[in-house]
């Protein structure tokens, strides 16, 4: 038995729920809430606060290194890859300006891409790395990446013969990011519910049912689905998989010289300084088929190869202590491409981020919000 204050607020058919609290659906919610200011919009979000890849990530704000870029370029077209970084560049643009750089803690310390000697990938990118950068111009106004081998040695890398450097990257904190965005979302009068993770769907002309874990069924005149690697729990059909990423961190170390962000060997690894030691991540491509999941965790295999790149690469020669390890889990599939879809008259899914939900969530959120009504 409800009040009529319980009714009124909190127990009234909701017109939006969002399902998922990372960057995409919290920017969902607030963008339609702004459309639609006297509109009940709620977010559910399975953990106890949000705890996707949004907050599981290693704290990029980047738009792509030149091989991944090159790759892209090979695999679907010129007007297809810079259309990417367009939209990762200006994602970048248009969330530093919503939140503040303070507030998402970034660093313009730059953005790198190394080579290791010998390494065949600075033939395929060095090839080509002019005409690269001319098709990118348009996007920057200059010329996005530099070389800039002379700074290995300052950044006390090891085995690394080649350097590129963008000046337009950087590290942030996603953690003080979805802060600031979730407490920007409370102060809009958006409800979140944590702990709510939702089982199924059941839509009729009039409204969409949601079946909560605990065995709530919530209504609602909409629903956008915002949860990336997680999407195909709830619409089995989507071209989305999981794919885990794992991290560790080291303790502060004495003297480190690394600054900003760094990708290697393609991109499946990547580092960046923290609060004085080294965070890393990556190693998927070494078990891709169990790495496509949802479970956390962490595994000897990948873990090991994240240290032998520490001791081999990247702080050689020091001695160093890991204090953390996690994993995430990105949203994937045959391209790259973000589904940004109405899926039945009521229901919208906002998904596939493809790893770059930090640059490009701002973007698709207000896609997204766009489907509804």
């Amino acid at each position: 038995m409800h009040s009529v204050w319980e009714s009124r607020q909190f127990h009234r058919t909701p017109d939006l729920v969002v399902i998922g609290a990372g960057i995409v659906g919290l920017f969902t919610a607030l963008f339609h809430k702004r459309r639609y200011p006297h509109h009940h919009v709620i977010v559910l979000e399975r953990g106890p606060f949000p705890s996707g890849a949004s907050v599981k990530n290693a704290g990029f704000a980047c738009f792509g290194s030149p091989s991944e870029l090159l790759a892209d370029l090979e695999k679907e077209g010129t007007d297809a890859m810079l259309a990417r970084v367009e939209s990762r560049w200006k994602g970048l643009l248009e969330l530093r300006a919503e939140l503040g750089d303070v507030n998402i803690g970034f660093e313009p310390s730059g953005g790198h891409e190394i080579y290791a000697t010998h390494d065949p990938l600075y033939t395929r990118v060095v090839e080509r790395f002019d005409a690269l950068n001319e098709a990118l111009r348009p996007i920057f106004g200059a010329a996005a990446f530099r070389w800039d081998d002379g700074a290995i040695a300052q950044l006390g890398l090891s085995g690394v013969q080649h350097l590129v450097r963008t000046d337009m990257e950087g590290p942030l904190d996603t953690g003080l990011m979805m802060g600031t965005l979730l407490r920007k979302v409370l102060a809009e009068g958006i409800f979140f519910r944590p702990r709510a993770e939702v089982v199924s769907l059941e839509e009729t002309p009039a409204e969409v049912t949601l079946m909560l874990k605990d065995g709530e069924e919530l209504k609602a005149a909409n629903v956008v689905i915002c949860t990336n690697g997680y999407a195909r729990e709830l619409l089995p059909d989507l071209d989305v998989v999981p794919a885990r990423g794992q991290v560790l961190k080291t303790a502060p170390l004495m003297g480190l010289k690394l600054r900003g962000t760094f990708h290697y060997d393609e991109g499946f690894y990547y580092f960046r300084d923290h609060a004085g030691g080294v965070l890393l991540g990556g190693g998927r491509n070494l078990d891709i088929a169990g790495e496509t999941t949802t479970a956390d965790g962490t595994t000897p295999l990948v873990q090991d190869a994240l240290e032998k790149l520490l001791r081999e690469v990247i702080i050689p020669d020091q001695p160093f202590t890991i204090i953390q390890r996690w994993s995430g889990v990105m949203g994937m599939g045959a391209s790259k491409t973000p589904i940004i879809e109405r899926r039945s008259p009521r229901v919208a899914a906002a998904v596939r981020m493809g790893g770059m939900g930090v640059a490009i969530g701002i973007r698709v959120a207000r896609q997204a919000a766009a489907l509804v009504q």
